[in-house]
């Protein structure tokens, strides 16, 4: 300890220096300006994955900067030798063929480093911390995306609702219905691995989506759902609970679910490029074909089925019960 007035001033060891940069992960360099030369420390060698066997020049490892950022880190460097004051510079390397890391550069000029022809600094390994960034802007433009599509649906939700709604309450209630069932599928929706996008589940969609109308009646489980297990892109899920929805409501209006004893059975198969979802309805009461024009709620079946998911519809109105059959191309559900 070295007594200054009043106050004391601990003078760090060498050693103890030493031991705090390594417990900060810092690696050391200094860069001579005359002949190029570039002198690190070990931890610096192991960051760029170099070997320390020979001289180290700054062409050497610019060669391992990454394309994009190489020029970028060049003229940065360069300026260095006239900086006065700090500076500091993030920019990617290639430690081999595909291994990307992030390096943070940064040092202090002054003067003196400009006479002596040398500039020196440290590098930082910062690759935790740029992946996390990535991630969060990732997760943003994700969310506008979704919030984006999910806004021009409820618009588009709402004009059609609007139309068919013979009273501002039954207005309220079908639109708050509709904008549920995409609130749920929406929930379904999970990015896939290897940043191949979102996706759904088949089944959870149909599971989920009409779990409320299977406790609607006098037992549970009166609903059945078997379908390929296969991934439902972010914009056909949100479609594919527009159709589940309206085709359940009009079960529980008409048909059906509309009885005690109605059950439900929902299939699926592959075919050679698409997949066919047999809508079948049991046990309630004897349906008949419609005698007039479509109704808004049919033409919105209609229009998601064959506009948004690429595919095609059929009823067939049996005694016993309606059955649709949906077809739908594999490329339509994927996105």
């Amino acid at each position: 300890m070295k007594s200054q007035g009043p106050t004391s001033q601990y003078e760090w060891t060498p050693a103890e220096l030493r031991n705090a940069i390594k417990a900060a992960g810092v690696a050391l360099w200094t860069w001579n300006v005359d002949d190029d030369t570039f002198i690190m420390d070990a931890k610096a060698y192991e960051l760029w994955n170099v070997s320390s066997d020979r001289a180290l020049t700054f062409e050497d490892l610019s060669a391992k900067i990454h394309p994009a950022d190489r020029d970028r880190v060049r003229a940065a460097f360069v300026a260095t030798r006239a900086v006065n004051g700090p500076y500091e510079i993030d920019f990617r390397i290639l430690t081999d063929a595909s291994n990307v890391r992030w390096v943070s550069a940064r040092g202090e000029g002054s003067a003196g480093d400009v006479v002596a022809r040398r500039t020196m600094g440290i590098f930082l390994d910062v690759t935790g911390r740029k992946q996390a960034e990535e991630g969060h802007e990732l997760l943003a433009g994700e969310m506008s995306h979704r919030v984006k599509n999910l806004l021009a649906l409820a618009s588009g939700l709402t004009a059609i609702t609007a139309r068919a709604a013979g009273t501002k309450e039954e207005m309220v209630q079908q639109l708050t219905q509709r904008l549920t069932a995409l609130g749920r599928a929406h929930d379904l929706v999970r990015p896939l691995p290897g940043g191949q996008g979102s996706a759904a589940l088949l089944g959870d969609l149909f599971a989920v989506l009409l779990a409320p109308y299977d406790a609607t009646g006098a037992f549970a489980g009166r609903i059945r759902v078997a379908v390929p297990r296969m991934g439902v892109g972010e914009k056909s899920a949100t479609s594919l609970a527009l159709v589940i929805h309206e085709l359940a409501t009009n079960s529980l209006k008409y048909g059906a679910l509309s009885d005690v004893a109605g059950t439900l059975d929902v299939s699926g198969t592959t075919l050679e490029g698409e997949v066919e979802i047999v809508w079948t309805e049991q046990g309630g009461p004897e349906v008949q074909p419609p005698q007039v024009s479509e109704g808004y709620g049919s033409k919105l079946l209609h229009r998601t089925v064959t506009g948004h998911l690429g595919g095609a519809i059929a009823y067939d109105w049996t005694k016993s019960g309606v059955l649709v059959t949906l077809r739908i191309k594999d490329e339509c559900l994927s996105v």
